[in-house]
């Protein structure tokens, strides 16, 4: 009997893809989630991920675990969840011997001058960011001392089919546009921002879990480069949309001062040096290993509109 891929943390923007590329496939499939998401042709359980041993039995016989978990965005949320999370899911991988990938942000890094890669240092430069470290070194220490077998996939920003509601430049941009509105932009438009394509990042997650060669190591999910600045992202969108490019730029200090009434908005704040400045991921590593082409900003942008279309 073929063992599952089990996702944990069904229903998010990147479930959504890789779910039905696994499907399509004919693959065993299991789905975990608090809610009891559900979707043909899985095996879905509902499961609270903070219950270890509940945890544990449900991925029991999988063929790899995959973290796609998304929890409430305040800082508070985070420092009480995402490390009894993480140290859940690494205890019941271990259990069951099952190898396990971490699907993560770049907030550990920091603010980074230059290009971010695989080995760029942790640095973060805000309490988000220090948690996400936190939970990534925990991880690499237990793969380290060969307690687990397990890798990182990490991604930059994203946008694409299914991420309405978590990317900002589906806020700020497509969303305006498609309303005939004048699209924004955080902070400064001027400087080059890279994004992650969900399918992009779905078919990544999807060529990790069936390469055991992989573990034990990090990798930057495919990323079209180079990137774009917000200023030229607009443009290919307004143009595909048939809409004026003009757009609005959002400061600093009118993001604080949103903030101060919109909880959303005011976690979003320390973020913002990611917009003041060059935001450059490389994807080198992925792309050399597997023979993989990102998709362009322009096809991914035109396949984003055509989906919300729909």
């Amino acid at each position: 009997m073929n063992k599952p891929i089990t996702i944990v943390g069904a229903g998010g923007s990147i479930a959504n893809c890789l779910v039905p590329l696994i499907i399509e496939k004919n693959e065993p499939l299991r789905l975990l989630s608090r809610s009891g998401y559900s979707t043909m042709g899985a095996d879905c359980r509902k499961v609270d991920v903070s219950n270890q041993k509940e945890l544990s039995l449900a991925i029991k016989d999988s063929k790899v675990v995959i973290l796609l978990v998304g929890i409430e965005y305040t800082t508070a949320q985070w420092q009480i969840n995402w490390p009894k999370i993480m140290d859940n899911c690494i205890t019941a991988c271990i259990e069951n011997n099952v190898p396990f990938i971490f699907f993560d942000n770049v907030y550990m890094y920091g603010q980074v001058e230059g290009i971010m890669t695989e080995s760029t240092p942790f640095n973060p430069c805000s309490k988000k960011g220090e948690i996400r470290a936190t939970i990534a070194s925990h991880l690499l220490q237990q793969i380290k001392k060969n307690n687990i077998r397990a890798s990182i996939a990490r991604a930059a920003d994203f946008y694409g089919p299914q991420a309405e509601e978590k990317s900002f430049l589906h806020q700020l941009v497509l969303k305006n546009l498609r309303a005939g509105k004048k699209a924004q932009w955080m902070v400064n438009a001027k400087v080059p921002h890279a994004f992650s394509y969900t399918h992009d990042m779905a078919k990544g997650l999807y060529l990790l879990a069936h390469d055991e060669n992989t573990l034990n190591q990090t990798w930057h999910m495919p990323t079209a480069s180079p990137a774009h600045t917000g200023e030229e992202i607009i443009a290919l969108a307004a143009n595909l949309m048939g809409q004026n490019n003009k757009y609005m730029n959002l400061s600093k200090w009118m993001i604080k001062s949103v903030g101060w009434f919109n909880k959303v908005v005011g976690e979003s704040v320390e973020m913002l040096y990611q917009y003041e400045y060059p935001y450059l991921f490389s994807s080198e590593k992925f792309e050399k290993y597997f023979n993989y082409k990102p998709i362009s900003y322009e096809q991914g942008l035109r396949e984003t509109n055509l989906f919300y279309k729909k």
